[in-house]
């Protein structure tokens, strides 16, 4: 009779704990489940905000079953836009050309300085590149870098300063080896703040004013680029971690709403899965060499400072960029 109680009541234990176990999955499953659906919904709101296509562009497709793997090479053009009330368009204070080659999982940027002398074809004269997105925006700006570089550029990403310190904050600031100690004001408080020499935790707004300085760097535009691939790369593989999957819907809202690209949504799991396998590879840094001079602009109708490419330079990138874009090309 005893033996008889104790298997009940170990049966009615396992039961018990299998109970308990299945609650607790169907809790879990259910938060998943929850959890999956308001990701799916914000994200569509987001890309749906953001999709902002380029004339020529192809229509995004809502069918999920164009979501693909992305395997030729490509272009991705990176600005930061500095924007007034009064403008319609602004400015472009950051321009960053990326070529990714999944074939050969490398990525390649090359900073553009936005004081570089260009013939924007839209207006009929020359100017700076920075002030193509002032006369016409995107367009205008992507197809003069066109034309400079004598490659395709297939997509854009595009975001404001205030998009820019959203996202470094919401990813918990951004991890960087400042190259020198340097004294540099922020654009928001005015206050000047100290970066010194070595490892440093950024927040938004210390981060836009450690990517947007120059002139206290003496190595110029080439340090500015080191300094701006460190922080792109730095929010890339914190929005991709694991560690940050608590803040994806907050990360989404921020692109949604300071982000612009013509991107379609259908590619973003094909980009996705191509940055998990080559993230590890260090991202090459190219050069564009030149020097400063001052010109006399008839448009502002006083001597300006403008950065003349020099030729050779400009040739070995334009060169460069195309042999890391043919899909041949296994040594690139």
């Amino acid at each position: 009779m005893s033996i008889s109680r104790r298997t009940k009541r170990k049966s009615k234990k396992k039961k018990k704990i299998l109970y308990i176990l299945l609650v607790l999955s169907m809790v879990l499953l259910s938060g998943v489940v929850v959890f999956a659906t308001n990701l799916s919904l914000e994200a569509k709101r987001a890309a749906s905000k953001m999709y902002v296509p380029l004339e020529g562009d192809k229509e995004e497709s809502t069918n999920t079953d164009s979501i693909t793997d992305v395997d030729s090479p490509f272009t991705m053009l990176l600005a930061g836009i500095e924007r007034k009330e009064e403008e319609k368009y602004g400015r472009s204070d950051m321009l960053l050309i990326a070529t990714i080659n999944p074939k050969t999982q490398k990525i390649s940027m090359v900073s553009i300085p936005r004081d570089t002398i260009v013939d924007i074809e839209e207006i009929g004269m020359k100017d700076k590149i920075n002030h193509a997105y002032s006369h016409g925006g995107m367009k205008y700006t992507i197809n003069t870098l066109e034309k400079l570089l004598e490659i395709p550029i297939d997509y854009y990403v595009s975001t404001d300063f205030q998009g820019f310190e959203n996202i470094v904050d919401t990813v918990g600031g951004v991890n960087v080896d400042v190259p020198f100690t340097v004294d540099i004001q922020l654009a928001d408080t005015l206050k000047w703040k100290t970066y010194t020499k070595g490892p440093m935790l950024l927040q938004g707004n210390e981060a836009l004013a450690y990517v947007r300085m120059r002139k206290r760097d003496t190595e110029g535009d080439r340090g500015r680029n080191t300094r701006q691939k460190q922080v792109i790369q730095d929010i890339i593989n914190k929005a991709t971690s694991l560690n940050n999957i608590t803040k994806i819907d907050d990360m989404i809202k921020d692109v949604g709403e300071n982000v612009q690209t013509n991107i379609p949504s259908s590619k973003y799991l094909g980009f996705m899965k191509m940055y998990q396998k080559m993230k590890a590879n260090p991202i090459e840094q190219l050069q564009l060499v030149g020097e400063d001079k001052k010109v006399y602009s008839e448009i502002e109708r006083k001597d300006i400072w403008y950065f003349f490419p020099d030729e050779d330079s400009l040739k070995e990138l334009k060169d460069s960029l195309k042999l890391k874009l043919d899909k041949n090309d296994s040594e690139i």
